[in-house]
């Protein structure tokens, strides 16, 4: 009774083994495959990054443009102003004259008329100064109505430009992520392609190592069977015959003869050129501090943006650079290893590095000029 328990046992455990499914490691096929995948995902994100980074570059030449219109306009409404304020001034001037003479001068205007159409012309003459004085402020004062309105709407257009670059830097800071994600997924795959290989390697060994000690088993056993063959057929008698085998084994002694797996230190980098003149970008850098953030700014101490940083910085140690921060850094020297006096980019800013991992930078609208930690993805030097 206990032996049909335990067949039933048995006979259960089989069948539970037989429709279990057995879940092996995935091929080497089947990574590559999960490998390219995720390649081909990943250069579709870069295209999408390319062209995200585009749309940055240009939406900050837009950015810059607009700036300077309001600059401009704002310029236009303090002279506007001026103008207004100038002209009403003067007509008040008239006024006073004409309350302190009464209407003397304006009768004697009109008395002393030689004859009458000498008389019509004076009082034209009269009326046309009255004319003109309320004609010029009411010019003046609707080309002030004007150039507002236009200010308005030029910042609200720079409100909408601003948050389109808001929108932007957002996408392509999930982009950047999203790619090194998988990027990552990549790596992982690979060392598991490498796993895999050297596994599948070292199972190829193993059957090749299982199969020559067959192949020599059955040799020495075939060999065995000739020897013991032989001694049937001669049948020496009393004699006995030792067969003896003597291999030589060559030992191969290696020597390691290395010096060692060390690495070697990289070489520095150069630090450039004349740093009197690195020093100068820098200290120009440093005398903008707490100066306002404006969209297109070129006017050190009154406001810039940060492509009007680097450019005033430069500017003042003698080089010249266009106010754009795409051409800043494409113009510049390519270095890995920044140094005090270099430009920091990233698309749509820059700023100038001061060494310790920081910079100085005019970072956005409603900020002034600021020392900040480094955030860039690229370095260029000009000195």
């Amino acid at each position: 009774m206990r032996r049909l328990g335990s067949a039933l046992l048995v006979t259960v455990l089989t069948c539970g083994l037989l429709v279990t499914p057995v879940f092996g490691e995935p091929s080497i096929d089947t990574l590559k495959k999960n490998k390219d995948a995720a390649q081909s995902e990943v250069n579709s994100l870069q295209k999408k990054l390319t062209e995200l980074v585009s749309k940055i570059s240009e939406l900050e030449g837009d950015l810059i443009a607009k700036g300077q219109e309001i600059t401009q306009a704002e310029e236009d409404l303090e002279a506007a102003k001026a103008k207004e304020e100038e002209q009403y001034e003067a007509m008040k001037l008239r006024i006073k004259f004409m309350y302190e003479e009464g209407d003397a001068s304006v009768i004697e205007t009109l008395v002393s008329a030689e004859n009458f159409s000498d008389l019509i012309n004076k009082a034209e003459y009269v009326q046309n100064i009255h004319s003109y004085d309320r004609n010029m402020l009411n010019e003046y004062v609707e080309t002030k109505k004007q150039v507002q309105d236009l200010k308005t709407t030029l910042e609200t257009e720079m409100s909408n430009l601003e948050a389109l670059q808001v929108e932007f830097e957002d996408q392509k800071d999930t982009l950047d992520a999203t790619i090194e994600d998988k990027k990552d997924e990549i790596s992982n795959l690979d060392e598991q392609i490498q796993i895999a290989v050297a596994k599948a390697a070292e199972e190829q060994r193993k059957r090749e190592e299982a199969a020559r000690k067959k192949a020599e088993e059955e040799r020495r056993a075939a060999e065995a069977a000739r020897t013991q063959r032989t001694q049937t057929q001669t049948q020496t008698p009393g004699g006995t015959t030792t067969a003896g085998d003597s291999g030589s084994a060559a030992d191969s002694t290696s020597t390691d003869t290395g010096t060692g797996t060390g690495t070697t230190a990289p070489t520095p980098e150069a630090t450039g050129g004349n740093t009197s003149v690195a020093q100068t970008i820098v200290s120009a850098a440093y005398s903008q501090l707490g100066v306002p953030y404006v969209w297109g700014g070129s006017t050190p101490g009154k406001g810039l943006d940060c492509s009007g940083l680097v450019q005033y910085c430069h500017a003042v140690a003698g080089i010249s650079l266009p106010h754009y921060s795409e051409s800043q850094y494409a113009g510049g020297k390519k270095v890995s290893s920044p140094q005090p006096g270099d430009i920091c980019w990233k698309p749509g800013h820059v700023g100038i590095y001061i060494g310790n991992g920081q910079m100085i930078e005019a970072q956005q609208t409603g900020t002034n000029i600021m020392i900040s930690p480094v955030r860039a993805q690229g370095y260029a030097r000009y000195w």
